[in-house]
């Protein structure tokens, strides 16, 4: 048997950070913009990043991606879900 060679995504050059929201931030994310948790466009907890930052299902995560035409950075945010089987 042989074994799989580990890759840390995170480290990869095309990843952009990505930041596991607290309760607290999320609570101030959905209240700023007066929508609901499922209303985010979602991530499945099987994700290779999700897996590497330790995120579960419910979770929230906040994406920043680098803008070299706008502004400094864009933030992203997805919901969390565990994929049906």
């Amino acid at each position: 048997m042989t074994k799989k060679k580990q890759i840390d995504v995170l480290t990869h050059s095309l990843v952009p950070p990505h930041i596991l929201l607290t309760k607290k931030e999320t609570q101030d994310l959905l209240t700023k913009y007066q929508i609901n948790v499922y209303d985010l466009p979602q991530i499945f907890e099987k994700d290779p990043v999700a897996i590497a930052i330790g995120a579960k299902d419910g979770d929230v995560i906040r994406i920043e991606r680098i803008s070299k035409t706008t502004v400094k950075s864009v933030n992203y945010y997805r919901y969390v879900k565990k994929e049906k089987v």
